[in-house]
C-alpha cells in the first residue's frame, strides 16, 4: 500500500471516516505518521475549544476573586483551589463516572459521557482555574498610576475596566497565559488515557501512538512521532500568541515591550 493510499484510508480515521479497522501487522512508518496525525485532530479540537471557553470563564473568575463581596470571592477561591489542587487525570476519572451516574438518571446527560463533550468540560474548568489565577495576579499588578489617570479623566466602573484595566491585565498576563495554553494542549493527551473511552477506536494522537507501541513492542518510533507533532503544534501556538502579544504591546515604546521567549523547562 502506497503512502498516498494510507493517507486516504486513515487520514480522517479518528473522526470515523475511511477504514474502520486499524492495521494489524506490517506497520510502516507512513501508517504511524498518518494515524497519529489523524489523532491530532482531537487534540486540536479539545485544546482550541477549551482555550477559548476557558479564557472567557477565567476572566470572570479573576474578577470574582478580586471582588469585595465575600461569598463571591470565596467561591472563586475554592473553585481555583479545587481544580489547581487536584491532578487533571483524577478530574477526568471522576467526571466520567459522575456523568455515567447522571446518564442513568436521564438520557439528557448521554452526550456528557462521551469524550467530545464530557472531557471538554473538564478541560475548560481546569484551564479556567489556572488562567484565572494568572489573570488575578495581573489584575493586582496593574500600576496604581494607570488607575489614578483613568480616574482623573473621569473614567469609572465598566468603562475604566474595559479601556484601562483589562488591556493592561492582558498585557501583563499574556506571556504566562501562553505557557498555560501550551500546557493545556499537551494535557489533551490524557483524555482517552483516563476514564473516557475511545468509541470505535477513534482516539487522539496518544491513543494511536500507544496502539503502535503495544503492537510492535517498540515505543521508540510512535512516541517520537507524537512528540514531533506536538512540537509543531507548540510552535504554532507560540506564533499565534506572539502575534496577539505584539498587538497588546503595540502602543508601548520598543524597549518596554514584553517579549515572549521560548524557555525549555524540564518540569512545569
Amino acid at each position: 500500500m502506497s503512502c498516498l493510499q494510507t493517507l486516504q484510508d486513515y487520514g480522517l480515521r479518528s473522526l470515523g471516516y475511511g477504514e474502520r479497522m486499524l492495521p494489524r501487522t506490517d506497520f510502516t512508518l507512513c501508517d504511524q505518521f498518518v494515524l497519529i496525525g489523524s489523532g491530532m485532530i482531537w487534540n486540536i479540537y479539545f485544546g482550541a475549544l477549551a482555550v477559548m471557553a476557558g479564557f472567557v470563564m477565567a476572566n470572570g473568575i479573576a474578577l470574582a476573586k478580586n471582588s469585595a463581596n465575600k461569598p463571591i470571592r470565596k467561591s472563586a477561591e475554592w473553585f481555583i483551589f479545587l481544580f489547581r489542587g487536584s491532578p487533571l487525570f483524577i478530574q477526568f476519572f471522576f467526571a466520567y463516572f459522575l456523568f455515567l451516574q447522571l446518564k442513568s438518571v436521564s438520557s439528557v446527560f448521554d452526550p456528557f459521557s462521551a469524550a467530545w463533550l464530557g472531557a471538554l468540560i473538564v478541560l475548560i474548568l481546569n484551564t479556567a482555574a489556572y488562567s484565572a489565577e494568572i489573570f488575578y495576579g495581573a489584575l493586582r499588578s496593574i500600576p496604581k498610576g494607570d488607575i489614578e489617570a483613568a480616574d482623573a479623566y473621569g473614567l469609572s466602573g465598566w468603562t475604566r475596566f474595559r479601556r484601562i484595566m483589562w488591556p493592561t491585565m492582558m498585557r501583563l498576563a499574556w506571556p504566562s497565559y501562553t505557557n498555560e495554553a501550551i500546557f493545556l494542549f499537551h494535557a489533551t493527551t490524557l483524555v482517552f488515557f483516563s476514564g473516557f473511552p475511545a468509541w470505535r477506536q477513534q482516539g487522539d494522537a496518544l491513543y494511536y501512538a500507544n496502539y503502535f507501541a503495544d503492537k510492535t513492542f517498540n515505543p521508540f518510533v510512535p512516541y517520537p512521532i507524537l512528540a514531533f507533532y506536538f512540537i509543531l503544534l507548540t510552535l504554532c501556538i507560540i506564533g499565534l500568541f506572539g502575534i496577539i502579544n505584539r498587538r497588546l504591546n503595540a502602543h508601548l515604546p520598543q524597549e518596554k515591550k514584553a517579549k515572549m521567549r521560548l524557555r525549555m523547562n524540564l518540569i512545569r
